[in-house]
């Protein structure tokens, strides 16, 4: 695990880092306040999951995960969705149980459809966690409920992706707004009469960010109508 560390750390670049530090909210009262960053790219990250994956453990992935640079995080993030297809309960319940190390949006984004989701997935009977996730205070928790749901939605199944988008229509965070209409947007992109039939009820109760996402598909026309709903 070390060896993993030190390879983020040697990849690192300071003028990086504090871009990266600006861009998520790092500073005192953004979303992602506190985070820190060692200054290193998605791809070397990627190139280093590929490295390491032949001999990375579950519990190697959980100490990266505790780490405080946000990419090291991302490593071992990545870890458990490569460890899924091997372990899959184990990377599930490592990433569920460690899900407040999943503190920034890039970090849910790049590891819970393909850990959380999936296995919930292949365990329909499971996912009143998402209802438990969505309702929590931490922001983590609600975008991690959505955003698992991509899972579901690539395989044709929409209906939790939906009562959890309605769950949020009065959340306060745009990054919440940004997520909901994301998944709405995939929705549509397979089902394009049922996201139409959720707008329809919802339109004008939906903040403008997760409308706007949502309907980027739509024609000119159809957005203007839509947003006049509002």
């Amino acid at each position: 695990m070390t060896e993993m560390v030190a390879a983020v750390e040697a990849a690192g670049s300071p003028e990086d880092a504090s871009v990266k530090a600006r861009y998520f909210q790092a500073f005192p009262g953004g979303y992602g306040e506190g985070d820190e960053f060692a200054g290193v790219s998605v791809p070397a990250i990627r190139a280093l999951v590929r490295r390491f994956r032949s001999a990375a453990t579950v519990s190697d992935a959980v100490e990266l995960l505790q780490h405080r640079y946000n990419e090291v995080r991302l490593l071992g993030g990545l870890l458990l969705v490569e460890l899924y297809r091997t372990e899959p309960e184990a990377a599930m319940r490592a990433t569920l149980d460690n899900r407040h190390r999943l503190n920034n949006w890039n970090l849910v984004d790049a590891v819970v459809r393909d850990t959380i989701g999936a296995w919930l997935l292949a365990h329909p009977s499971r996912r009143t966690v998402l209802d438990e996730l969505v309702v929590s205070e931490n922001l983590w928790d609600r975008r991690i409920a959505l955003i698992s749901t991509f899972a579901l939605l690539r395989a044709g199944e929409h209906d939790d992706t939906l009562r959890l988008c309605a769950a949020v229509l009065d959340d306060r965070h745009d990054l919440i707004h940004k997520a909901a209409g994301w998944m709405l947007r995939e929705v549509g992109q397979r089902d394009r009469a049922v996201l139409d039939g959720f707008l329809e009820r919802y339109a004008a109760r939906m903040p403008r960010t997760m409308l706007s996402y949502a309907i980027e598909k739509h024609t000119p026309a159809e957005r203007t109508r839509l947003r006049a709903k509002r």
